[in-house]
């Protein structure tokens, strides 16, 4: 399943759920994301040419992050730009999620293990602003 997270029209999460399937190929960001999510499923014996890649300029403008769920249970909240709560979502073993825009934040549900994809170089604090959660009696599960 997939399951996308929007507010007046921008995109804030891409959540694949890990019982999604779908033969061939399949990329779930457009083409301006700085993080590009895809999804591939090929038969034995499939090859993919060998290849490298050009060095491209690009400007990163909004860090993205692909979290991928080892193990455990996570809540994300997420919240527009202007730091107001909007809804919650559980991501359980074999999730991964795209955090494309807005702020957001998580609470372990269970002792959870997550690997974590962004650009770099790692800008340090001068790339986030931090704020208050939500309390867990107030989250709103979709």
């Amino acid at each position: 399943m997939l399951q996308k997270i929007e507010h007046q029209g921008i995109s804030l999460a891409i959540i694949i759920r890990s019982n999604f399937k779908k033969e061939g190929i399949e990329f779930f960001t457009p083409d301006d994301f700085s993080q590009q999510l895809g999804y591939m499923n090929r038969p034995k014996g499939y090859i993919i040419a060998p290849h490298r890649h050009n060095l491209v300029p690009r400007e990163v403008v909004l860090t993205q992050e692909v979290l991928y769920i080892k193990s455990g249970k996570v809540r994300v909240d997420f919240y527009d730009d202007s730091q107001t709560y909007l809804e919650s979502s559980i991501l359980h073993q074999g999730d991964v999620i795209l955090l494309a825009a807005g702020g957001h934040g998580f609470e372990m549900i269970e002792d959870s293990e997550i690997i974590e994809v962004k650009q770099g170089p790692y800008c340090g604090e001068k790339d986030k602003v931090r704020f208050n959660p939500i309390k867990s009696e107030e989250a709103i599960i979709k």
